[in-house]
């Protein structure tokens, strides 16, 4: 596997793990830190779990996800994230920002999982 790929996501998780338990003990961080940088983590985490799963369900250590699963992914959480749960939790709140985030780290997952370096 790609050793830029497995840095990155799993510096994303770390980094994503420390973020939440800020959060949870009322840490404050930054305003950019604390409504942005989960949500370009995110993609490529949940694309990494998946990649490992299939790869391991497949016997293929080759296997890559194409760009149109990543597109849909990015699609599918700016729908969820972004439209549907803000109408409904009020935990969630809408941001444009988010969906950009989204697709920006999808592609940054997809450059990385097609690097041959």
């Amino acid at each position: 596997m790609n050793k830029k790929l497995n840095l990155f996501c799993i510096s994303s998780i770390i980094v994503g793990t420390l973020i939440y338990t800020f959060q949870y003990f009322d840490i404050q961080l930054p305003k950019i830190i604390n409504n942005y940088v989960n949500d370009f983590l995110i993609i490529p985490i949940v694309l990494f779990t998946c990649l490992l799963f299939l790869r391991w369900s497949r016997n293929d250590k080759k296997f890559v996800l194409s760009l149109l699963v990543i597109l849909y992914v990015c699609f599918m959480y700016s729908i969820l994230f972004e439209f549907v749960f803000p109408k409904y939790l009020a935990r969630y709140t809408a941001d444009f920002i988010d969906v950009i985030l989204y697709f920006i780290s999808g592609y940054l997952f997809y450059k990385l999982q097609n690097n041959k370096n």
